[in-house]
């Protein structure tokens, strides 16, 4: 899957007249003042711990960047400012692709509430494959001097990276990213964003760091001596039992974090499948084709149809507003405990499966309930999925469902001249306040998933397919259609089988020849009343 500019690591710089044409705050007192009364780190409300303190984000214009910026934007109001590492991109400067981000949809109530809200983003001109992370001068003396919070969310999530950029992104930026909290003189907490799957070469995952089989630095060393090719030739030894590049690295990351910063104010938390979001800032809000959507997309346009599996596992999805809130509350945590003298590295595991396990067979119910309900612009087949993991099945269903109908489309387009196409969190929860809980809701276990999965295809046709809701009346005419061609298929199936049983069997063409009798029976009784 490609990574997202959440995940690439394009976010961070911060430059004094790069604030969207707006004065940047005031830096924050040094000392407490007469109005507002210093209190103890252990009785501080979430809103209260982040109240005139800046924070700094990496992968802020990405899926989980996005909503983490707009619910410290919305919920800590008094925030004091945000710095967001950005680099040019597809001819746009780091301010104007801030401007574009202030544009997304996710930010249209808090633009109400606070119409200023962008006053507070920061932008600084960088990018993590860099020394320093490439900040200017003043950038980078402002950012280690009033930094209280620090949000390493970039990284790239393509699976199928090359393991030497998959290192540079993942591994090495995060090294970068030690170094400059090293210089903080205000850091409160690093919060780093993992993933669930970075031990996924073990049977049972703790809250805790594992050694790696290789130790990152050599590896890091000799994959900087080497050219392209032979890391290439390379990786699926290196990989042994990890699918993929992303999964392996984030594991080289979090072993590089234990080591080098260990002593610092530190956090890892490691999300499942982040999908579309559960209530905020929209219900079902997502703007990108990663982890789930791709499936769901398939899926309602009649591409996909079968998938190897088993119907009673458990497919571990988390929404997009669980990760920022967890996000969130985990940086208020860390300053905590390290305030309190007893700090050391925690892990929370962000993930449903534990506490609400959402089925890949309720998935696959609930999915088709909704396209049915809600169907996609011209989807080519009525959508339907079936999970088996006996071959011969998977064989079948592969070549009924998906082979065939591409063979006779592609027929079809050719003829008509057209081309083919083709835990810890847990106990935080208990140190939350009544009202902490209710804003920065954790618990997995209030997801209903039946309302969950509808909203996450409404907010995939809406936002990420840019698809009319308005047309939903046609769509479903189009789905009736796609239902008569399926019945009609299934029927000229069964004739053809049923002629061929019958050339080989006579008991089956004497049933054939009744069947047939008794149709037009019927046939001229129906003339011969409807006449009277």
């Amino acid at each position: 899957m490609e990574a997202t500019d959440n995940m690439e690591g394009e976010n961070m710089e911060v430059v004094v007249e790069g604030r969207l044409n707006a004065p940047l705050p005031s830096r924050p007192p040094q000392s407490s003042n007469a109005t507002s009364p210093v209190v103890p780190p252990s009785r501080q409300t979430i809103d209260h711990f982040y109240r005139k303190r800046f924070v700094f984000v990496t992968g802020a214009s990405g899926f989980i960047g996005k909503v983490l910026l707009e619910k410290l934007l919305r919920c800590c109001p008094e925030i004091a400012g945000i710095f967001i590492l950005m680099r040019p991109k597809k001819g746009r400067t780091p301010f104007q692709r801030v401007e574009d981000l202030c544009a997304s949809p996710i930010f249209k109530g808090l633009r109400e509430v606070q119409p200023a809200f962008n006053e507070k983003l920061i932008a600084m001109q960088g990018d993590v494959n860099e020394e320093d992370f490439g900040l200017h001068s003043d950038n980078l003396r402002r950012l280690l001097e009033e930094t209280s919070v620090v949000f390493h969310v970039a990284a790239t999530i393509r699976f199928d990276e090359p393991l030497k950029y998959a290192i540079e992104m993942n591994v090495i930026s995060v090294q970068r990213l030690v170094g400059l909290c090293r210089r903080m003189t205000r850091l409160k907490a690093l919060v780093h964003v993992s993933t669930a799957y970075a031990n996924c070469d073990r049977n049972h995952i703790e809250e805790m760091v594992y050694q790696p089989s290789l130790e990152p630095q050599k590896l890091i060393d000799i994959i900087g001596l080497l050219p392209d090719k032979a890391v290439e030739a390379m990786t699926p030894h290196l990989l042994k039992t990890f699918p993929n590049t992303y999964c392996f690295t984030k594991g080289l990351a979090e072993y590089c974090l234990l080591k080098e910063a260990g002593d610092l104010p530190l956090a890892i938390v490691r999300p499942s499948i982040v999908g579309a979001a559960w209530k905020e800032p929209i219900p079902g809000w997502i703007d990108n084709s990663q982890g789930p959507s791709l499936l769901f997309i398939a899926n309602g346009k009649g591409l996909l149809r079968s998938m190897t599996g088993h119907r009673e596992r458990v497919m571990d999805v988390i929404p997009v507003d669980f990760t920022a809130n967890l996000l969130i509350a985990v940086g208020w945590r860390t300053a905590r405990i390290y305030d309190g003298g007893k700090g050391s590295l925690t892990v929370y595991n962000g993930t449903s499966g534990g506490v609400n396990p959402l089925k890949w067979g309720e998935l696959e119910s609930n999915m088709v309930h909704s396209f049915a309900k809600n169907p996609l612009d011209l989807a080519f087949r009525r959508p339907k999925m079936i999970f088996t993991e006996h071959p011969l099945m998977r064989n079948y269903w592969s070549t009924v469902s998906h082979l065939l109908p591409a063979y006779i489309f592609d027929m079809a387009l050719r003829l008509v001249g057209k081309k083919p196409s083709a835990s810890n969190v847990g106990s935080m929860m208990h140190e939350m306040s009544s009202g902490d809980r209710e804003v920065f809701y954790l618990d997995a276990r209030e997801v209903h998933w039946p309302s969950y999965i509808e909203n996450y295809c409404l907010g995939m046709k809406k936002f990420l397919l840019k698809e009319d809701l308005d047309n939903l009346p046609r769509a479903r005419r189009h789905q009736r259609r796609l239902n008569i061609v399926r019945y009609a298929f299934n029927t000229v199936l069964l004739a053809v089988i049923w002629r061929f049983v019958i050339a080989n069997s006579r008991l089956a063409g004497g049933l054939w020849h009744m069947v047939l009798n008794l149709v037009f029976k019927f046939v001229r009784f129906f003339r011969m009343t409807s006449s009277r």
